[in-house]
């Protein structure tokens, strides 16, 4: 569990997630079965939402599909439950609601920074398993559909007999450092101002230092001279699935910071003055990232130190 006292957003949720007996068909069915279970329904990667709270409906009230009722072993495909995991309440699962299907459902990254550490937690989780799954229907080994199993925390194939497993990328996120400035850089397909910690997807064969001394000499053309772990942050916005996001802090050996045209067209030096404003949102030309971002703590937490 993250330990900080404020838990970057998706961490921190504290849910149990049985990670071994969940593989027992009839204990995930017990479960299912057991009273006070709760299911959250999500459409589309967005949580169903009641009164700013998520959703979490008794499983013999959830809006399962007519056609699709949960049968002994829930697994998590077709309108199928996944099992979360159990929070201070009970036994938490997730179905996919079809696109179409009533109910009021919230965009998770509008919502996600007013969630609870735990409804965010089982939202991220839910939205990356489901995305996986709309993504691996087929064996990368052989080709042939795969079947869900372990209450939807794995895919078999029968043609091979592989298992495939739900990904998690990994993804370094920096704070450049030079004596008493930060470093922020600017995508151009941002809104007009913002402004973010570098980043990029850590490589095969790289360690997180690797990485992070990587995509700062690729995206501003600096040195990483010492590498220091700040925290983490799941991360299931991005299009491309389920993400790590690895925050760190990097002194680099120099102030020429130079935009690569490709991954940023500007990067800006800041001040802590500077960075104070653009946290509170009063500097004239830079936007900080939202709070619920692992950069935006990044920021914070080095005005602080």
């Amino acid at each position: 569990m993250n330990t900080l006292a404020a838990p970057n957003t998706f961490a921190g949720g504290g849910l149990d997630r049985h990670s071994e007996t969940r593989r027992d068909a009839s204990w995930v069915a017990a479960q299912w079965a057991r009273p006070g279970a709760r299911v959250l329904t999500m459409r589309g990667g967005d949580p169903a939402m009641d009164g700013g709270r998520l959703a979490l409906a008794p499983v013999n009230l959830a809006p399962l599909p007519e056609s699709e009722a949960p049968g002994p072993a829930p697994g998590g495909q077709n309108g199928m439950p996944l099992f979360l995991g159990f929070d201070a309440t009970g036994p938490v699962f997730a179905v996919e609601a079809r696109e179409n299907g009533p109910g009021a459902f919230a965009d998770l990254r509008s919502v996600a920074g007013a969630l609870t550490p735990a409804e965010a937690s089982m939202a991220a989780t839910a939205r990356a398993l489901f995305g996986w799954h709309a993504r691996h229907g087929f064996c990368p080994s052989c080709g042939a559909s795969t079947s869900v199993t372990d209450a939807g925390w794995k895919r078999s194939c029968p043609s091979c007999g592989a298992d495939h497993f739900p990904r998690t990328d990994p993804v370094v996120i920096m704070l450049a450092l030079h004596g008493e400035r930060c470093l922020l850089g600017r995508n151009a397909s941002w809104p007009e101002g913002r402004y973010s910690a570098l980043a990029g997807f850590l490589e095969p064969g790289e360690s997180v230092e690797d990485a992070c001394a990587r995509e700062l000499k690729e995206e501003s053309g600096l040195t990483a001279m010492r590498v220091r772990y700040h925290s983490s942050q799941p991360w299931p916005l991005s299009p491309l699935g389920g993400q790590l996001m690895i925050g760190l802090f990097a002194e680099v050996g120099d102030d020429r910071a130079q935009a690569d045209g490709t991954e940023l067209s500007d990067v800006r030096w800041l001040t802590r003055k500077d960075a104070s404003a653009a946290l509170a949102g009063t500097h004239p030309e830079v936007t900080a990232p939202p709070a619920m971002a692992i950069a935006h703590q990044l920021i914070r937490a080095w005005l602080e130190e």
